[in-house]
């Protein structure tokens, strides 16, 4: 199956530095778990991607059409074509009072935030610390190890996946839509009422109808509230 630019799959990967084997990004959680990644709440499942959107870096992005669903791939991207090369006038000699000012204790590779930018901590010592503004993995190799488990077909599958990812923590299967020419018509789980961030998702999510199906003019959601019948007392 020949996949192209504008095609949603649904794709595993493990995410390693070619120098090291570090893994630093999965969507597989027992591989997180193995690796020591696994973060509580975060979700692990196959990760939504319409090949050409720039939903993951470019290089990987650009490789997935001459892939194969259910085939283990390796993709190698060297540091220009991921998060540059390390610039070393992005690193800085700050004093240790500072940081004790904005109540930071700094520990030997702790991510903190520094006059508006984030920096890890490299060295500590003799009243300075020494801050890297360069991005985690600058100068790096990464290989992704990728697997495409599906390839989405019909638009009731996309539209139910672009849901899914403006609003993972709710299952997939909670939210019921019926899709007319022009109009679609989302009904909310009770779940996703007063989820944090709910509005800016359904904004996303109109927007994300609006660029895939372009005759789609109307997203509509719906929340229904349920209220239980009093029970009648007996005089």
């Amino acid at each position: 199956m020949t996949l192209r630019k504008g095609d949603f799959i649904l794709i595993d990967y493990v995410a390693r530095v070619k120098e090291t084997g570090e893994v630093f990004d999965t969507t597989i959680e027992e591989t997180a778990k193995k690796e020591r990644l696994y973060k509580e709440g975060e979700i692990y499942e196959p990760k939504l991607v319409v090949i050409g959107e720039g939903w993951v870096l470019k290089a990987l992005d650009e490789s997935l059409t001459t892939m194969e669903i259910d085939k283990k791939t390796s993709v190698e991207i060297p540091p220009e074509k991921a998060f540059g090369e390390r610039d070393p006038e992005k690193v800085r000699r700050v004093p240790l009072r500072h940081l004790a000012a904005k109540g930071i204790t700094p520990n030997l590779g702790m991510r903190i935030e520094y006059n508006g930018k984030m920096a890890t901590v490299r060295t500590i010592g003799a009243g300075r610390v020494l801050l890297d503004f360069n991005p985690p993995l600058a100068g790096k190799t990464l290989v992704y190890e990728v697997t495409i488990q599906k390839k989405l077909k019909t638009i009731k599958e996309k539209i139910s996946a672009l849901i899914h990812r403006r609003i993972p923590v709710v299952e997939e299967s909670k939210f019921k839509f019926t899709v007319r020419e022009k109009a679609v018509t989302i009904e909310m789980p009770e779940e996703a009422f007063y989820l944090e961030g709910i509005q800016v998702a359904k904004r996303g999510i109109a927007l994300d109808m609006q660029r895939f199906f372009p005759k789609i003019t109307t997203v509509k959601f719906v929340e229904t509230f349920k209220t239980e019948p009093k029970k009648e007392t007996k005089t």
